[in-house]
C-alpha cells in the first residue's frame, strides 16, 4: 500500500457512512410524514354512523373523523386580530389518499363552475398538504363527487 491509500479508504468509508445516514433519515421522515392529515385525527375518534358515512362507505371511502370546527385567527396589519372558524364535515381515506368531506346543503347549493368550486371547496383541500381532494356529498342524489385542485404556475396557464 502506498501512503495515500489509507486516506482514500477512510474517505470512501466516511462517504458511505454519510450516504447510509442520509438514506435512513429520509426513510424515517417519509414514514412520519405518511401519517394521517390534521393533528385532530386519532384512532379513538368517534365516527357517527349516519347516512353520509354509509354513502361514503358504499363508494369505497373509509371515514376517519366526524364533524370538526377548526378555529382561525386572522391578524390585520400585525395589530387587530379577528376570529373565525371553518367547519369540516368529515375526513375520509381511500387507497392511502386523504379527502376532506363537505355535505351539500339545500339552502346553499354549489354551482358547478370553476370559480364557485374554488371559492367554496379549495380551502378544505389546503387544510393539510396530504389532503388530495374534497369529496362533495349530495345525499338526496346519493352521489359523491371528488374534486381535486391543482395549482399551476402563472406561466403555465392556457
Amino acid at each position: 500500500m502506498q501512503s495515500g491509500d489509507g486516506l482514500v479508504v477512510l474517505l470512501l468509508i466516511a462517504a458511505l457512512g454519510f450516504w447510509v445516514f442520509v438514506s435512513i433519515r429520509g426513510k424515517m421522515r417519509d414514514a412520519v410524514e405518511a401519517s394521517p392529515p390534521l393533528d385532530w385525527l386519532s384512532a379513538d375518534a368517534e365516527i357517527p354512523e349516519d347516512e353520509t358515512t354509509s354513502l361514503l362507505a358504499e363508494h369505497g371511502y373509509r371515514v376517519l373523523a366526524g364533524k370538526r370546527r377548526i378555529p382561525i385567527t386572522i391578524r390585520v396589519n400585525d395589530g387587530e386580530t379577528l376570529q373565525s372558524r371553518l367547519f369540516l364535515d368529515y375526513m375520509a381515506e381511500r387507497d392511502g389518499s386523504f379527502f376532506a368531506v363537505k355535505v351539500a346543503k339545500e339552502r346553499k347549493p354549489l354551482e358547478p363552475t370553476g370559480s364557485s368550486l374554488r371559492d367554496r371547496l379549495l380551502v378544505y383541500q389546503l387544510l393539510d398538504e396530504q389532503t388530495e381532494g374534497v369529496l362533495y356529498v349530495r345525499l338526496a342524489e346519493r352521489e359523491v363527487v371528488c374534486y381535486r385542485f391543482s395549482l399551476m404556475e402563472a406561466d403555465q396557464e392556457e
